[in-house]
This record gives structure tokens, C-alpha cells and sequence, in this order.
């Protein structure tokens, strides 16, 4: 072989590998990816990003830097979130409370969570759970309705405060079922189940790690959970939408997005890499164990989803005049 010949052999056999790790570069991110959570340290959010953020930094060979960026339930976090440069550098763990939600709660949304955002992979969702006083004459969701609508207005039902996943749900579960109850918004699920079990409400619909305990003690009597099916974390409950209100769902959610205008070279490496991570069996397991349920999707499928369960709690917010206290 001529040295020329050969040289031009070796060159271009460089600028084919060159070009190879610059596409790998732009979908997995060339330098720490950073991941911005929108919510306190500890947190249901922050918990699972840091469960399954090893596998996939082993996965992209790079650091995953978690920034929680907590304030406004979620909107700051996002705000910080959009602003970011499409590199593939920068990405949000969002979630229902701060997409679907609270851009329907606020006057003057500070971003658009339908066109601001590059939708990238589901994380997991959180079923909650529908839980009644044991005091309380209803052993199943037809028989809480039948009582319901005998008794207009007289069940008190617990919610995690106004606006809440737990107080959407809970009007969502009233509209389905044609019912009217009253509604005692708390600061929080603990406190709203503690008086649940006192007997000064007579239901909660929250997340299940908050009421688990308290149904398996007897403190509480549990009668379905809001997903679609049935949950892994409480599978002798029916979901609702099998107890008569068909269709019903109302979950908590998370996903990961990045800013508008991310390459469809980077969608595609983080959504592969995050969505082989979840299959994961020590982290699907941790993730029931927080009480999430692993929920890989593609990325197109997930803009969709989000669209519909925007467009849901938009309907419910404005039928039902829902403000942030």
C-alpha cells in the first residue's frame, strides 16, 4: 500500500470515530448531565431520581448531578429547568404536581408545560389509595357512592391541601360518581390521615405509603386505588376504575424532560438508557418499596400523556374554581 493511500485510509478511519462519539456525545450528554428536581432533598421526587441515577450514569459513563431547586410546589425548579441550553447538559425530573397541575393554579404561568419542554422518557408513577374510617358503613366504592349520594354533602373528606394530587383526584372521584361530599384541606398527608383515623373525616384518597400501614392495622379500611389497574403495591385492592367508575385514574407521575429544542439524538440515547436502568431489578424494586411503580415509555407516547393529563386537571381546576390558598 502507497503512504498516501495509507494515510488517507487512517484519516478517514479517525473522522468516522470522531464522528461516532459525537452522536453517542449528543445522546447521552459529553460532560455530568444535570438533573434538576424540583422539590426538597428527601423527597418523593429526589428519592427516585437517586435510585435509579447510578444505573444510568454506569449506563452513559457519566456523573449525574442532582440539583434540587425546591420552591412554589415545583414552579421554580421548572422555570430553571426551561431556561437551560438544548445541549443535552440539562434535564428535569417533572411530575404531575408541577406540569399538569400547578401551571392551571396560577394566573400567569411562568412556562408552558405543552410547549416549553422537550418530553424525554415516564419515570414511574404513584397510584393513591381510597381509604374510609373502619366507623364508616361502606366496604366497597359502589357502597361509599350509594352513601354518598343518601347523605349529600354530610362525608368530610381529608385532602393534602387545595389543589393538591389528593384533593384533584378526591373531585374527580366525586364528579364519576355524581356525588357531593365537603371537602377539609390540610397542610400535608400526615396530618390529613391522622385525623382520618381519628374519626373527624370520613375518608382520604393519598398515596399509599402514607395510609399503608394504618389499612393493614385496621386503622383504616382501604377500598381501591386510582390507577388504571390494579397496583403492585396493594394488589387485593381493586383500582376504581373497576368498581363501577370506568376510566377513572388519577396518579402521581414523573417523568424527565429538557428544555425546547433538544436534538432527537439525545431523546432517543436518554430515553433508551433511562428506560433499561428501570428494568433494573434492584431498582424496581426500591422504587415499590417508596411506593412508585417503574413506568419506561417513549418519548413520543409520554408528550402525549402529558397533553391529556394537562387537559384533565385544566378541566377539573376550572369546573371547580380550585385556588392556591
Amino acid at each position: 500500500m502507497r503512504p498516501t493511500t495509507r494515510w488517507l485510509l487512517r484519516a478517514s478511519v479517525l473522522v468516522a470515530c470522531v464522528s461516532s462519539a459525537a452522536v453517542m456525545a449528543q445522546g447521552t450528554a459529553s460532560k455530568s448531565l444535570r438533573v434538576i428536581v424540583a422539590f426538597p432533598a428527601g423527597g418523593g421526587a429526589d428519592i427516585l431520581m437517586r435510585i435509579v441515577s447510578p444505573a444510568v450514569s454506569e449506563r452513559i459513563g457519566q456523573n449525574l448531578v442532582i440539583e434540587n431547586r425546591p420552591g412554589a410546589s415545583g414552579l421554580i425548579g421548572a422555570q430553571v429547568a426551561v431556561t437551560a441550553a438544548p445541549d443535552c447538559q440539562t434535564v428535569t425530573l417533572a411530575t404531575s404536581s408541577n406540569f399538569s397541575v400547578m401551571p392551571s393554579m396560577v394566573s400567569k404561568p411562568p412556562y408552558d408545560p405543552l410547549t416549553d419542554f422537550s418530553p424525554i422518557a415516564m419515570i414511574a408513577t404513584a397510584p393513591l389509595m381510597l381509604t374510609v374510617h373502619p366507623s364508616l358503613p361502606a366496604r366497597s366504592v359502589r357502597e361509599l357512592i350509594a352513601l354518598a349520594k343518601a347523605k349529600p354533602r354530610e362525608l368530610l373528606f381529608a385532602t393534602n391541601g387545595a389543589g393538591s394530587i389528593s384533593h384533584l383526584a378526591t373531585e374527580l372521584f366525586q364528579d364519576a360518581g355524581g356525588i357531593e361530599m365537603t371537602h377539609v384541606p390540610y397542610k400535608g398527608g400526615t396530618p390529613a390521615a391522622t385525623d382520618t383515623i381519628a374519626g373527624h373525616v370520613s375518608l382520604i384518597i393519598t398515596a399509599i405509603p402514607t395510609l399503608s400501614a394504618h389499612v393493614q392495622a385496621g386503622r383504616l379500611r382501604g377500598l381501591g386505588v386510582t390507577g388504571a389497574s390494579r397496583s403492585k403495591l396493594f394488589p387485593e385492592l381493586p383500582a376504581i376504575a373497576e368498581s363501577g367508575l370506568p376510566g377513572y385514574s388519577a396518579i402521581q407521575w414523573y417523568g424527565l424532560l429538557g428544555p425546547k429544542g433538544l436534538s432527537q439524538e439525545c431523546v432517543a440515547g436518554l430515553n433508551r438508557h433511562f428506560s433499561a436502568a428501570l428494568g433494573a431489578a434492584d431498582v424496581s424494586d426500591r422504587f415499590l418499596k417508596s411506593g412508585s411503580e417503574p413506568a419506561p415509555m417513549m418519548a413520543a407516547d409520554f408528550a402525549a400523556f402529558i397533553r391529556a393529563d394537562v387537559e384533565k386537571w385544566a378541566r377539573v381546576i376550572k369546573s371547580k374554581n380550585i385556588k392556591l390558598n
